[in-house]
């Protein structure tokens, strides 16, 4: 994979180099960038918005200044209420307006929200289903369902209260202070001195809270991931009685998670009492100074009960700064979780220019092809293998031969690191993958269900498929019995992982899905396993009849399964070292004849 910081290597990290840090920022804006550019102008109505609405506010105090001022000797003196009624109208007409200001930047910021939100959810499902098995086999499904659940529930809460705190918090004080300036520039001076102690505290609190914000989505990230597993693995959990491990582990979590937040918590408790201290100061000194310009005469009380009512608005929206701060520190530790996903590189990229190929015909062949996963041992070194189309392989050998390896390089889950993978004489790399995922189809062991019917779980690879087709697949497979005894028949709801079937029954589903796919190469990766032997019997005898014509790799444990195979490899150490017909090898004496033999007597 290429790039600077990647999500799996640094989920689990909360101690990044200064260049990673640079590079995790540049990448979190980029995303961000691009979330927002197809809504432009949307933004931009939001900005103007809050502008106006911000604007709007900061008139208050002046009307009150002009009103003691002006409007107020007016009505003592002469008994005028002319500019006393004229203020207190503009004062309610700007209180008005700003409330319908902010109702409308409250709708507009929301559906901003809600588009950016919908992007987002959307390119992290899509990219991380796109993305090969290698990454899946690492980065655990807990820390998946964190990117999709806790950390776009962060971001949504920034984007929802966060940036109306930010916007309406620099922008009032920017506008209170140039207010402030126009009206009295001494006080002004004020804000000045106290904006040093005042940047000192910001930053600080920024950094001391990015740190533990980025501690706290890591955490969160691990609590998620022991509660998913253990939630997922649970029968194997009450098998071997983990409950109270698993408590103590989880507890353990759980109980650091709560103190990170204590961190966080105690930073802001540290923070207020320091705003309010600078706050306070301020106001005093711009009290004192304007007292005495008044008892000189050189200042009114209305420009004076002005000047401190723009240093009190100056400060009070830096609470919200803080807040925003706050919920800034934790959405953007979020949204480099997020965005590391959205940069992993897809190590089975799609072609360019694919080559379309609508009826294979089932020819297989490894032309000098080296493999190994990851930074690990090379598990197929220089391999070569033709498979003619229609030839039944069966693949035998030892646990880490490397017969699952060649399974998942013909299904291209994987892509070979040097060599190439044919399909009828097109690399597996440049094919079209509808073509690839139609004329190859791969069955594990582990069946896995999806929610909804069993008719559903059957057209998973033909979804236009008509009910006579689908059990007309089921019949063939042995599967059609034991549907119909079920409570709705092929309408039963399977649940998640099937929750309703045995393991046997569905791999028999799975098998009935493979076969009404119609697929050129079809490759059964210890399919047999969770079978009994009256039912591996019956998939045997449907197995003759649906791999006619079709070239079929078949790896069993079970040599029974092979019986029915045209050709038998024996793979050692990612080679092959024996290449026959059943028959043949067994007459022989060599690696096959002894684990038939050994199989045979295991049979007694």
């Amino acid at each position: 994979m290429s790039g600077t910081v990647h999500g799996t290597a640094g989920e689990d990290r909360s101690d990044y180099t200064r260049e990673e840090n640079r590079a995790i920022r540049r990448r979190s804006w980029r995303l961000l960038i691009s979330l927002l550019a197809p809504i432009r102008r949307q933004v931009a109505l939001v900005a103007a918005v809050v502008v106006a609405q911000t604007g709007v506010r900061v008139l208050g105090p002046a009307l009150i200044g002009l009103g003691i001022d002006q409007a107020l000797p007016g009505v003592v003196e002469r008994a005028d209420w002319g500019p006393a009624w004229f203020v207190g109208a503009a004062y309610v007409a700007t209180a008005l307006g700003g409330a319908a200001l902010l109702a409308w930047y409250d709708v507009l910021a929301a559906r901003v929200t809600q588009n950016v939100l919908l992007d987002l959810r959307t390119r992290v499902f899509r990219h991380t289903q796109r993305l090969s098995l290698e990454f899946h086999e690492t980065y655990t499904s807990g820390r998946i369902i964190s990117r999709q659940t806790s950390d776009l529930d962060t971001i949504r809460e920034l984007l929802n209260g966060g940036l109306n705190q930010l916007v309406h918090g620099v922008l009032y004080g920017v506008f209170t202070f140039v207010a402030l300036a126009v009206v009295d520039w001494r006080s002004s001076l004020v804000l000045v001195a106290a904006f040093v102690p005042l940047s000192i505290l910001m930053r600080w609190f920024y950094v001391n809270s990015q740190r533990a914000y980025r501690v706290s989505r890591v955490v969160s990230a691990k609590l998620i991931v022991k509660f998913v597993e253990t939630m997922t693995g649970i029968r194997a959990g009450k098998a071997f009685r983990t409950e109270p491990r698993n408590e103590v582990e989880f507890g353990g979590l759980a109980a650091e998670y709560r103190r990170v937040n204590m961190r966080s918590i105690r930073l802001f408790g540290t923070f207020e009492p320091g705003l309010m201290a600078i706050s306070a100061t301020a106001i005093g000194a711009v009290v004192l100074w304007g007292g005495i310009r008044v008892a000189e005469g050189a200042f009114s009380a209305g420009l004076l009960l002005t000047a401190v009512l723009y240093v009190r608005n100056f400060f009070s929206p830096l609470q919200e700064v803080a807040m925003f701060l706050n919920s800034f520190q934790a959405a953007a530790a979020a949204l480099e979780k997020v965005s590391g996903v959205l940069e992993e590189d897809l190590t089975v990229p799609d072609p360019i220019r694919p080559v379309p190929l609508p009826h294979a015909r089932g020819a297989l062949r490894f032309d000098d092809v080296t493999f190994g996963y990851g930074e690990g041992r090379t598990i197929l070194p220089s391999f070569d293998l033709d498979i003619p189309a229609g030839q039944t392989v069966a693949l035998v050998g030892t646990t880490g031969a490397g017969k699952s390896t060649l399974a998942k390089l013909l299904s291209r889950f994987y892509d070979p690191s040097d060599g190439r993978v044919t399909l009828d004489g097109v690399d597996l790399r440049d094919l079209d993958g509808r073509d690839l995922r139609r004329a190859i189809v791969m069955v594990t062991q582990e069946a896995y269900l999806f929610s909804g019917t069993v008719a559903d779980n059957i057209a998973l690879g033909k979804p236009d498929a008509t009910i006579e087709e689908i059990r007309a697949a089921a019949e063939a497979v042995g599967a059609d019995a034991f549907i119909r005894s079920l409570p709705d028949g092929y309408d039963t709801d399977v649940n998640k992982r099937g929750g309703r079937v045995s393991a046997g029954q569905r791999q028999l589903v799975s098998f009935a899905r493979a076969f009404l796919a119609d697929p050129a190469v079809l490759i059964l990766d210890e399919a047999t396993a969770s079978l009994d032997i009256p039912s591996e019997r019956m998939i045997q005898e449907a197995l003759q009849t649906l791999l006619a014509d079709r070239t079929a790799i078949i790896i069993a444990h079970r040599l029974s399964t092979v019986a029915i195979a045209d050709r038998v490899l024996v793979m050692e150490h990612g080679r092959i070292v024996e290449d026959g017909s059943p028959a043949e090898l067994t007459a022989g004496t060599g690696r096959f004849a002894q684990l038939h033999a050994a199989w045979r007597d295991s049979l007694v």
